[in-house]
C-alpha cells in the first residue's frame, strides 16, 4: 500500500535560492542528517542532476535508492520518481516553490511504498518524519545562504 503525505513550510529565502539548494544534490550529505552519500549518475543538458543514487540511514540500517528528476516545470516545481531501491518500491515526490511576502512556501509531496511489510501507521509516521526533517533541513540550509 502506498502512503502519500504532503507537508509545507515557509522559507525566508527567494524561490530561486530554495530551488538551487534542492538541485545541488552533491551537497545534501553536508546538511541532510540521514544521507550518507549522493552520486549523480546522469545530468541534463543544463548540467542539472537527472539521475542520482543515494545512500541513507533508514529503519536502523543503510538503504540505497536511485531517483530520476523532472525539470519540466522548473523552477516552480521539482519532481522525481524512484528508479530502483533496496527497501522501497516507490519513492516518488516533488517540491513546489511559491513566492510569498516572507520568502518561499515550499510544499513537499511524497509517495512511499516499502518492499517489506510494515503496518500503514508506521509507514505514515516514517513518511511524515522524512518530510518534516527534510523541510526543516532545507529551510535551515536555504536561509543560511541569504
Amino acid at each position: 500500500m502506498t502512503e502519500r503525505a504532503v507537508e509545507t513550510i515557509v522559507v525566508a529565502a527567494d524561490p530561486g535560492t530554495v530551488f538551487a539548494v534542492t538541485v545541488d544534490l552533491e551537497d545534501y550529505p553536508e546538511w541532510v542528517a540521514d544521507l550518507k552519500s549522493v552520486v549523480v549518475t546522469q545530468r541534463d543538458e543544463e548540467g542539472r542532476p537527472l539521475e542520482a543514487t543515494f545512500r541513507a540511514a533508514a529503519f536502523g540500517r543503510s538503504s540505497t535508492y536511485s531517483l530520476h528528476y523532472d525539470y519540466s516545470a522548473a523552477p516552480r516545481l521539482l519532481s522525481w520518481v524512484l528508479v530502483e531501491g533496496d527497501l522501497t518500491s516507490k519513492l516518488d515526490g516533488s517540491y513546489r516553490f511559491e513566492p510569498t511576502e516572507d520568502g518561499t512556501l515550499v510544499t513537499y509531496q511524497l509517495e512511499v511504498e516499502l518492499r517489506v511489510p510494515i503496518p500503514g501507521f508506521v509507514k505514515q509516521r516514517a513518511a511524515q518524519r522524512i518530510q518534516g526533517t527534510a523541510l526543516r533541513e532545507l529551510k535551515a540550509r536555504a536561509e543560511s545562504l541569504v
